[in-house]
């Protein structure tokens, strides 16, 4: 007989929903929608105050804070870079075997690293790897970013969203997850999909080269602007007379005079003051910035400076304030202390002034910036999820000191698989070590935490025990599995899979975990299987976002870096999808159920 839902319950439906809508349309960044509604159900009376805010003393928020420290040390140290030995052979260039090298590499990585630094780190030794040698960066960034997704499935801190769903196990009462519960399913998983790209995947990945010789770095339709300086002397020349028709990689669109717009051709004479605009290579704009006679739209952002500053690629998150409107609105400038050279946007050719074009989720911008504009902003992943150099400068690492962090992580890892410890102390203590001993700097370990993450974790963590306690979970397992019953009990973990699989496309992956563990765990209960079966169904679902670039964070970071259309990501996701649903199906089936 199905639970009868008090008016809690409808209150907490009706808050789910305006949480699922307020994300899927993304009304505000997540770290806003979550706490909103946890605070809605507090308003209500839904849960106590003691309720609401047990998530942010959980140990799966102290556990993500101190892993993301870890992780830091092991970027300052140079540790990571150990990978480019591992990923790139100096003896063979073959596709197939250079796919399997990067997938099993980044995939290992992944287990015990959160993926976003490990992306950010080895797309541009991806780039220059593909430059040597010819190979397309379009057939290794996607697998790039698929092979750190299912890495982060084998073990409990290979994501923040297993950390999340173990938490809430907890929290209701059905004990925890171990680091090596979900390697059962999750390795499995990583060699199918590892496999697959490596003998099969990779020939149906775009080549994107073919269709522009030279491909300049995720940059091959950039628009960008420069203006014909005071006292220029390519004033009163035509644009062929100034050596601005045959460009190879680009070609000039028109010419801005005032409020009016000058469409090019040969004979058009440059006045000036007047404002180029071009299409193509971001190469093409290095090389007009060293002529005498063009300069910048924008006022530099160090007049003073005899030195060229560096230029950077960000790519615009779906979170960020910029999306929906211009560089001019947002007072750009000012705000980010540097100038927009150039923007990319994927099959689109921009139109318009470059300071007046409304910016979208994905955009690649072309940026002008003092040292440091990379470190900081990445730090702040609600505006860019990506920010490299695009000449990077050498960072001094301290190089002696990778062993001793690789020695803590090892710690952390050997310690926790022998249950000599929970996961939370021995990555507390991690964390602890890394800044003792000098892996990382103090001000640095406070700037590695992401505490927009460690905020949505928290506030689900609230909105998953309301799910619970109001029997709402419970309604939605017996209707699950009233429906879903006749393929038997894997055919209600199927069910519960593929709808997390499908939830966690349109909105955060923590915030689907969430939505769906609670139903997991009640299905556990009416049916009598152990419930780490639809715990584990949920983590790995959760993550299982292939289908679209915008569905999680690495995707849309190689997204640009690729140079991928939208409809590459849905031809190759939906194969792995489908691959990863059935592995995980079946490896449930034979574990738990």
């Amino acid at each position: 007989m199905a639970p009868v839902l008090g008016w809690d319950a409808w209150i907490t439906l009706g808050i789910l929903l305006l949480m699922f809508v307020a994300l899927l349309k993304e009304l505000a960044r997540p770290e806003l929608i979550l706490p909103g509604c946890l605070g809605l159900l507090l308003l209500f009376g839904v849960l106590t105050p003691e309720e609401a805010f047990a998530g942010f003393a959980n140990k799966a928020v102290l556990a993500v804070g101190a892993l993301f420290v870890i992780a830091a040390g092991l970027q300052h140290t140079g540790a990571l870079q150990m990978a480019d030995r591992l990923v790139f052979p100096r003896s063979t260039r073959r596709l197939s075997l250079v796919t399997a090298r990067l997938m099993l590499t980044t995939a290992a990585m992944s287990a015990f690293l959160n993926n976003t630094p490990i992306v950010a780190m080895l797309i541009p030794r991806v780039r220059a790897w593909c430059e040597k040698t010819g190979v397309p960066v379009s057939k290794l960034m996607i697998p790039l970013s698929f092979g750190t997704i299912v890495g982060g499935m084998t073990t409990l801190i290979g994501t923040s969203t297993n950390l999340l769903v173990a938490g809430l196990m907890e929290a209701s009462g059905h004990g925890s997850l171990g680091l090596f519960d979900l390697a059962g399913v999750g390795i499995p998983v990583a060699l199918g999909v590892i496999l697959y790209f490596a003998l099969i995947g990779h020939r149906f990945l775009p080549d994107r080269s073919k269709a522009r010789p030279r491909v300049e770095e995720g940059l091959r339709q950039c628009m960008f602007e420069l203006r014909v300086a005071p006292g220029s002397p390519l004033a009163g020349l035509s644009v062929e007379e100034a050596g601005l028709r045959s460009l190879e990689d680009a070609y000039l669109v028109h010419l801005r005079r005032g409020e009016d717009i000058i469409p090019s051709s040969p004979q058009t004479l440059l006045r000036e003051g007047d404002v180029l605009s071009f299409l193509g290579s971001a190469l093409v704009l290095d090389r007009l910035l060293e002529r005498p006679g063009l300069s910048r739209v924008q006022q530099e952002v160090a007049p003073t400076s005899h030195t060229t500053l560096p230029l950077y690629e960000a790519v615009v998150a779906p979170t960020s304030s910029l999306v929906g409107k211009s560089l001019r609105e947002v007072g750009f400038r000012e705000k980010y202390q540097g100038i927009v050279l150039g923007i990319y946007r994927h099959a689109t050719t921009i139109e318009g002034p470059l300071s007046r074009v409304p910016l979208e989720a994905g955009d690649l911008l072309l940026i002008e910036a003092r040292n440091g504009f990379d470190q900081r902003w990445n730090r702040q992943r609600d505006e860019f999820y990506l920010v490299a150099p695009r000449r990077p400068e050498r960072v001094k690492l301290q190089t002696g000191k990778a062993p001793l962090a690789l020695l803590i992580l090892a710690g952390v890892i050997l310690f926790a698989a022998l249950d000599v410890a929970d996961i939370v102390t021995t990555a507390f203590l991690g964390a602890l070590a890394m800044i003792v001993t000098g892996c990382l700097r103090l001000q640095d370990a406070r700037r590695a935490v992401d505490f927009p993450v460690l905020l949505v974790i928290a506030a689900a963590l609230g909105i998953g025990m309301a799910v619970d306690r109001t029997g709402l979970a419970a309604a939605a397992a017996h209707l699950m599995i009233d429906k879903a019953s006749v393929f038997g009990t894997i055919g209600v973990v199927a069910a519960l899979f593929v709808a997390t699989s499908l939830v966690t496309e349109v909105i955060t992956n923590n915030a689907a975990a969430a939505l769906t563990l609670g139903i997991g765990l009640a299905a556990s209960q009416e049916l009598g299987v152990p419930p780490e079966a639809f715990a584990v169904a949920v983590a790995v679902a959760a993550s299982a976002s292939f289908l679209t670039p915008i569905g999680y964070q690495t995707n849309l970071m190689v997204w640009s870096a690729g140079g991928y259309h939208f409809t590459d990501f849905i031809k190759s996701g939906l194969i792995v999808n489908l691959l990863v649903t059935i592995i995980a199906i079946t490896m449930i089936g034979l574990l738990w159920l």
